[in-house]
């Protein structure tokens, strides 16, 4: 967690470190607290993740991800808060739906069905990017692939469990892992 030198940490940066300390997140999503930006705000953490497919561990990961926390207590205008989530989310897909124009769209209704439905998401934004590989000449073997990238943020509350969920949601979705119907557990 990043911090001011001299500066306590505030109430209400502990209340949201407590509220992750139990994540609600898919069984797919293996998170792992890792450094956290220092200059964006007084107060950060960061969780890396990766989704698998039950079981499959050892196999590559379907997607990856970053979720940031950002507080600062006098706010930001540019926030609408003090708190602030930012994200990403990143996975390979096949190519021929990777060179669909209408992907970037598809990808931010995505976001805005998992973190723009959380009631206490607003002032949500950011980019959705594919790009595509070719290879030539010597390495005209390798096979084409296509890297889909979503960042988003947005701001919250000191209650940051429920946009952990929906962001591992959004991973999952960009992973391929369809979502589970409500009251549904994955066996």
């Amino acid at each position: 967690m990043a911090s001011h030198l001299h500066q306590e940490i505030p109430e209400s940066f502990r209340a949201a470190l407590a509220s992750l300390r139990k994540p609600n997140v898919r069984p797919e999503v293996k998170l792992v607290e890792v450094p956290a930006p220092s200059r964006l705000a007084p107060f950060s953490l960061a969780l890396s993740a990766e989704v698998f497919l039950p079981g499959d561990l050892d196999d590559s990961p379907l997607a990856a991800g970053r979720f940031v926390v950002l507080h600062d207590p006098d706010g930001q205008a540019s926030w609408d808060g003090d708190f602030r989530a930012v994200t990403l989310a990143r996975a390979e897909l096949e190519p021929d739906i990777g060179h669909d124009p209408l992907l970037p769209g598809v990808a931010w209704s995505w976001v805005e069905e998992n973190i723009g439905a959380h009631p206490d998401s607003r002032a949500l934004g950011g980019t959705v990017t594919a790009v595509a590989s070719e290879s030539f000449g010597a390495l005209a073997a390798q096979e084409s692939s296509v890297e889909l990238e979503i960042r988003a943020s947005w701001t919250t509350d000191a209650d940051l469990s429920g946009h952990l969920h929906v962001w591992s949601q959004l991973l999952c979705t960009v992973a391929g892992i369809p979502p589970l119907p409500a009251g549904v557990s994955r066996i």
